[in-house]
């Protein structure tokens, strides 16, 4: 796993790493087959997380699913669903705005490396402003030695709706300087309605505890269908139990 290796490199010690980094792919795997889903929204570096949820699932499937399901009064066949990548077809893996080559992420040390979706029109502007850059002529995509340049144009991209190719015709022949402010007013304009509705909703406790009340109400409920098939398929339960 890439992700492994990353993350124990950091720690110093890849040989000494514990049980909570080496088994956190399990756990995420665990919390996509619990509640059946069919789609997930991932990016680049998340598509081997998902291959070994789909390996789990289909591992289960083979040893668990069928007839062997339907001797322990399992309806048969598939036990739990193979889910399918949703990887987006732009800003999949959206990158830090100190560093083109390392991924944008809530974690990192430095504030100015990511854009919040609370931040204010200020902090945007003052972050957009100081991200980094580089020195050649115009802007463009996909140039391996200008990867500052392929982020923002792709967070431009994102925050626009554009296609690469209408980003392009627009600020191509820009400097760093004229297309920075651009970027700041598409922040700002596309994160504004979600403020909005973020602060709404958060001057709205009640509402809230609903939502959460509601959501872990139908979330409880799909786990224990989910639990109680593979309970049934492994034989943890007396055979033709059911689910009340």
């Amino acid at each position: 796993m890439i992700q492994f290796k990353e993350k124990a490199k950091k720690q110093g010690e890849e040989a000494n790493v514990g049980l909570g980094l080496l088994g956190y792919p399990v756990l995420m795997a665990s919390d996509i087959l619990l509640y059946d889903a069919d789609l997930v929204p991932v990016g680049e570096d998340q598509r081997q997380h998902l291959e070994l949820t789909r390996d789990i699932a289909g591992r289960i499937n083979d040893i668990y699913g069928g007839k062997k399901w339907k001797k322990m009064g399992g309806r048969g066949g598939r036990i739990l669903k193979v889910p399918e990548a949703l990887i987006p077809p732009a800003g999949a893996r959206v990158m830090s705005l100190v560093d083109g080559t390392s991924k944008m992420s809530k974690s990192a040390e430095a504030e100015g490396s990511r854009l919040n979706l609370t931040d204010t029109p200020d902090i945007i502007a003052r972050k957009i402003k100081r991200c980094k850059t580089d020195q050649f002529e115009g802007l463009e995509f996909g140039n391996p030695d200008r990867p500052e340049a392929t982020n923002l144009l792709t967070i431009y991209q994102l925050m626009t709706g554009m296609t690469q190719e209408e980003v392009l015709a627009e600020v191509s022949a820009m400097r760093w300087g004229d297309f920075k402010p651009i970027l700041t007013d598409a922040c700002v304009a596309h994160l504004s309605p979600i403020q909005e509705r973020y602060n709404e909703c958060m001057a709205d406790p009640a509402y809230l505890d609903s939502v959460l009340r509601s959501g872990a109400e139908a979330a409880n409920e799909q786990a224990e269908r989910t639990l109680f098939k593979v309970k049934q398929a492994m034989g943890f339960m007396p055979p033709f139990f059911t689910r009340n």
